[in-house]
Formats: structure tokens, C-alpha cells, sequence
């Protein structure tokens, strides 16, 4: 008898557990990954998907705020917003990462791509818990004189809110909401914590609701609201708007087709099918003053890179003319040199990116843009590849 009881215990034992499977298996949570940043942005960017795939996350981190810092020349410019403004997904590792994100966003800003730079963040969770993503969203919407919502991320920010930027803004959105006593108290918290003459003045104003605020300052968003709110005259204040304060209150239209940007892309599309062609353009850079001799070898070099074949008698005579000098780090041309020759897109691109930025907006010499070009349409980047050669096709011959 006591062995049928044993049997039976064991049976019932057994049923339950059959019968709790399901139902525990129903209510296992799985833990969701961390968003990823980078997908957010201009989704019709043209970049394909895996761009950003086997990029160093930590080459990434580096160079974000580096990009953007100084000019750079169009076709960089346009290049750097292209890649970083892309919604794909970002580096593993540094696509969700805020601190990432909120530098790609202020490099966006930096490029004068304020609208680029709202979509990559707009809708991208947990904000306001991270300082650099929330100050790098705020900027972003102050920027596009969406002052409410710039307001809603200092209203719900849950860290550093005691920082001076938070402080100053805080200032400006209880004043807007008309919370007089609480955004004099604020404005005082702040001017304690850093002096600074021109929010000082245009805040001042605001909270008095009367007198002469003096000049308009655009040298960040929230100068850019203070100055709307105002009414004070932006036009007068161009000079010292940030980029993407003056992207947004001035954008610029597409630069027109000119002659000699088409007459460039011919020289390139005759280079790949005429080797002889070489050999004209060295006689004519044999000819040219000493001063001129490098800028007319380094059209040489642009056309090789895209695709142009010169022959060995033209190799021969490259081999020892005189290409100017290389200004770019040698450790950045091997990076751009390794990332090209990996295949990876996205970390050839932050090279190009890295050596633009310290070319400045007269770009790159000849013989730095032609490793450039040749690493672009290496990774299969050619329509960016194409860009740069026709602008350093089109310097001028001094």
C-alpha cells in the first residue's frame, strides 16, 4: 500500500510539473537590448545598411568630437554629414551607446546639419538620462526653434541637473512658462555658478519683459531662443552664428553645375579609357613653373585614383615628379590605408572624416585627397570618391 502511494506521489509530482511548464515558460521575461542610436537619422541617406559593420568602436569614440571642430572643404562637409546623418545601424559596441550618440549629434550640429541632427535624436529613448544625449537634444531642438520640447527634456531630465547648462535653460523655460519668481531665482543660481555678459543681457531682458536687450547672439541654440523671443534682429547677427544656427536660419541651396565641374568629370571619365592622356598632362606639368608643377601632378595622381591607367612610360616619369608634400598624420593615411584594405566602409569613411577636419576648408592637398579618393572607391564609396577628385581637380593653378 505504501508503495501505491509512493507511485501515485511520484505520477502527481510529475503532472504538475508537465502542467506548470507552460505557464512558467509564459511569463519569462527576456532582457531587451539597448537601443540602437545610429538608426535613427536620415533613412534615405542612399549608405547601405552594413556601412558602419567591423568599425572600431573605440576609432569612433575618438574621433567624433574631432569632426566638425574647424571648416572643412564642401566635399567634406557634405561627406561628413552624409555618413554621420545616415539612420542605419551603428559600430557594435558604440550604436548604443549614448555617450556616442550624443557626440554624433553634436558633430551633425557642428556640420550645420540641425535637421539630421533632431531626427537622430528625436525619437531616441531614454534621453534624459544621459547628460551629453540630453544637452546634444536639447541643442538640436533649440536649434530648430522647437523650444517646447527642448524644454520638456530639462523638465524631465533625471541627471546633472544642477550643471550650468541645465541651469540656463531652465532659466529661459520658466521664464517662457511664465514662472516669473522661479526663473529669476534660476537665472541668479546660474550667473553664481559662471559669469557670462551676452546670456546675462538677453536673459536679463527677457525676465524684465521691458528694455533695450542690445544686439541679437547666435552662438548656440540658446542664444538662438533668446534672440527669437526677443524679436531682435537675427540677419544683423550672422557673423556669429554657429553653423547650425546659420544652416537653419539661412540654408543654403545645392551648389549649381558648373563648367568646369563637368569638364572635370569628363578629364575622369577619358583618364580610365585614354593611358595616353597621362602622358599630356605630364608634358604639361614638365612646362609649368615650378609653383604650379605640383598642383598639375596631383590632377595626375586624382585621375590615376579614380581608375585612370597610366601607361609605363607615364609611371616612370610619376615616379619622380613632384607631388607636393603630404600634410595629413602618417598614422591616419596608414588608418585610412588599413580600413580601405579591410573593406570596411564606415571606418574608412572616419579616416577621411579625421584627415578633412585637419585639412581645413581649402581640403586636402593633392597627394593626401588622392589616397582619399582611392580608399573611397576602394570600399565602394565612389559617388563620394567622385566628389573629391573633381574638387581638387578644380584648384587652381597659381
Amino acid at each position: 500500500m505504501h508503495s501505491r502511494r509512493s507511485v501515485f506521489s511520484v505520477l502527481a509530482v510529475a503532472v504538475s510539473l508537465a502542467f506548470a511548464a507552460p505557464a512558467a515558460a509564459q511569463v519569462a521575461v527576456s532582457t531587451l537590448a539597448p537601443p540602437d542610436y545610429f538608426s535613427l537619422g536620415d533613412r534615405e541617406s542612399g549608405l547601405p545598411a552594413d556601412v558602419w559593420t567591423g568599425t572600431s568602436p573605440a576609432l569612433l569614440r575618438d574621433s567624433l568630437p574631432r569632426i566638425g571642430r574647424k571648416p572643412l572643404s564642401p566635399a567634406a562637409s557634405v561627406f561628413a554629414g552624409w555618413v554621420l546623418g545616415a539612420g542605419v545601424a551603428g559600430p557594435e559596441g558604440a550604436g548604443r551607446d549614448p555617450d556616442v550618440a550624443a557626440a554624433r549629434v553634436q558633430a551633425l550640429l557642428a556640420l550645420g546639419q540641425s535637421r539630421t541632427a533632431w531626427a537622430a535624436v528625436e525619437r531616441a529613448p531614454n534621453v534624459t538620462t544621459n547628460a551629453a544625449l540630453a544637452q546634444a537634444a536639447a541643442e538640436a531642438a533649440l536649434v530648430g526653434s522647437q523650444d517646447d520640447a527642448a524644454c520638456r527634456i530639462s523638465d524631465q531630465l533625471t541627471v546633472n541637473r544642477g550643471e550650468l547648462y541645465w541651469l540656463r535653460l531652465r532659466a529661459f523655460c520658466q521664464a517662457v512658462a511664465g514662472q516669473a519668481d522661479a526663473a529669476q531665482l534660476t537665472f541668479t543660481l546660474a550667473g553664481e555658478r559662471a559669469k557670462d555678459p551676452v546670456y546675462a543681457r538677453l536673459m536679463g531682458a527677457l525676465l524684465a519683459g521691458a528694455g533695450d536687450p542690445g544686439a541679437a547672439s547666435l552662438r548656440n541654440g540658446l542664444e538662438y531662443a533668446l534672440s527669437r523671443r526677443l524679436a531682435l534682429d537675427l540677419q544683423a547677427a550672422k557673423a556669429t552664428a554657429s553653423p547650425a544656427v546659420a544652416a537653419d536660419l539661412w540654408p543654403g541651396s545645392p551648389a549649381p553645375d558648373t563648367e568646369e565641374a563637368t569638364v572635370a568629370r569628363s578629364l575622369i571619365a577619358s583618364a580610365t579609357t585614354t593611358p595616353a592622356l597621362f602622358d599630356t598632362l605630364l608634358d604639361e606639368a614638365d612646362a609649368a613653373t615650378p609653383k604650379a608643377r605640383p598642383v598639375l601632378v596631383g590632377r595626375i595622381l586624382l585621375l590615376e585614383a579614380m581608375g585612370g591607367q597610366p601607361g609605363p612610360e607615364a609611371r616612370a616619369r610619376l615616379a619622380k615628379a613632384d607631388v607636393g608634400r603630404s600634410a595629413a598624420s602618417p598614422a591616419l593615411l596608414l588608418a585610412l590605408d588599413r580600413a580601405a584594405g579591410l573593406g570596411l566602409k564606415g571606418e574608412t569613411a572616419v579616416a577621411v572624416m579625421l584627415i578633412a577636419s585637419d585639412a581645413g576648408p581649402a581640403g586636402s592637398g593633392a597627394l593626401d585627397r588622392a589616397r582619399i579618393v582611392a580608399a573611397l572607391r576602394k570600399v565602394g564609396l565612389n559617388g563620394a570618391a567622385q566628389a573629391f577628385a573633381v574638387e581638387g581637380l578644380l584648384v587652381p593653378v597659381k
